[in-house]
């Protein structure tokens, strides 16, 4: 080794550490880290529980991941402890080869919401360490951005509303212009006949319609509550107002249903959230059951496949509008995902939630501007939760669908 050789190999410390001070930052330590455990945090946040995680190092960097999995929090809390016996002394460095070795070699039984939860989860967390460690955000260590900000729409956007009259709609509509926001999403009437269903929401639409003209991008969620035949029937009566979207109008588990559906439908179809990976989109995107689909970050494998998904769907001509409308985390780690895909079109939000997640994140969390969301700035998903607030403010309650039945 010459010298110049040496100098430089000794240097590059000091050199990093100096450039990270310029910055106003921590230096990212050197050399390797070992995980030493998994911290879970349950939370109860209006109509749904939350599950956070943090993987702590020896190297004082903590990576933060969600692992929210409606009415089942108990159930992922338990994938979660048993995904931490392998991670346990590892080096998070590499969340590519993470991901492989958990989904493929772990366990032959491999599958399902609850263990891809966790799975997503562990991966949003070692980003979150890799960036931190690097002192980058996620979305630059993915070779981004391509998009920032990205566009938003505000989800389960007519909750609050009492009676679902028209002139509700129409109010809401101009109050939410008002605010900004370029695009919205709310949820069908699920009682009554299929007639009664349609004609009232083609009059909910009419209605934001006359108020606020096309300046409003809507979605429109179906929850698969009806049969091909009359799906198209809802398509044929909504196409002159141009939604968005019709999402799951029919079954996710038929995707040679939604390929009948979306090749007749004069409405874009959207679908996704409750496929797993890409090898269960690949059964979608081959029946042409979508032109937009809609993965969730906390479902369907972490920053990881979410970017590969959104590939997959790309050489489909198929654009992606991922799901999210649980934490902070989530949310933040989509947008990430998002940030490098060519086929993004819009991010799903939890609007009503932003007050109390941006303050519950010490002011970090990313806001709408004009219908946007930009990126956070900091180092990995480029937030920190108060998770100590977070449980006081809202104790864990176990939730269930069964009184619904």
């Amino acid at each position: 080794m010459t010298r110049r050789t040496l100098f430089a190999s000794s240097a590059l410390p000091l050199l990093r550490n100096s450039r990270a001070r310029a910055q106003g930052r921590a230096a990212p330590p050197a050399g390797k880290l070992k995980i030493t455990g998994f911290e879970i945090h349950k939370v109860t946040l209006r109509w749904r529980d939350l599950v956070f995680l943090e993987v702590h190092t020896d190297g004082g960097i903590t990576g933060l991941g969600e692992a929210t999995l409606e009415t089942r929090a108990e159930m992922v809390e338990q994938g979660l402890r048993w995904l931490e016996e392998s991670f346990i002394g590892v080096d998070p460095a590499g969340p590519e080869d993470h991901w492989n070795r958990s989904y493929y070699r772990l366990s032959r039984w491999r599958n399902g919401p609850v263990a891809n939860t966790a799975l997503s989860a562990v991966d949003m967390a070692l980003w979150d360490i890799e960036g931190k460690r690097l002192g980058v955000p996620v979305w630059r260590l993915l070779g981004g951005p391509i998009h920032n900000p990205l566009r938003a729409y505000f989800t389960h956007w007519s909750a609050s509303l009492k009676n679902r009259s028209p002139s509700e709609f129409a109010d809401l509509a101009v109050r939410t212009r008002e605010k900004g926001w370029t695009a919205v999403k709310w949820t069908l009437p699920l009682k009554g006949s299929e007639s009664e269903r349609i004609a009232q929401s083609v009059a909910e639409v009419e209605a934001v319609r006359k108020a606020v003209g096309y300046s409003l991008d809507i979605g429109l969620e179906a929850a698969e509550t009806f049969s091909p035949r009359s799906a198209l029937e809802f398509a044929k009566a909504l196409a002159p107002l141009r939604p968005l979207f019709l999402e799951e109008p029919v079954l996710r588990e038929n995707p040679a249903g939604l390929g009948e559906v979306a090749a007749k439908s004069p409405v874009p179809i959207a679908t996704g959230e409750g496929l797993l990976s890409r090898f269960e989109f690949r059964q979608l995107l081959e029946a042409r059951g979508a032109s937009i689909v809609q993965p969730d970050v906390l479902h369907a494998g972490g920053i990881t496949e979410l970017r590969k998904i959104a590939n997959f769907a790309e050489t489909y001509g198929v654009e992606i509008a991922p799901h999210q409308c649980s934490g902070p985390i989530g949310h933040v780690a989509s947008l990430a995902a998002m940030s490098v895909c060519r086929n993004f079109l819009i991010q799903e939000w939890e609007a009503e939630d932003d007050a109390v997640y941006l303050e519950l994140t010490g002011g970090k969390y990313p806001v709408q501007k004009s219908g946007f969301i930009g990126l956070p700035e900091g180092p990995g998903l480029g937030i920190s939760v108060d998770f100590a607030s977070f449980k006081k403010r809202f104790p864990f309650k176990k939730m269930t669908r069964r009184a619904l039945l």
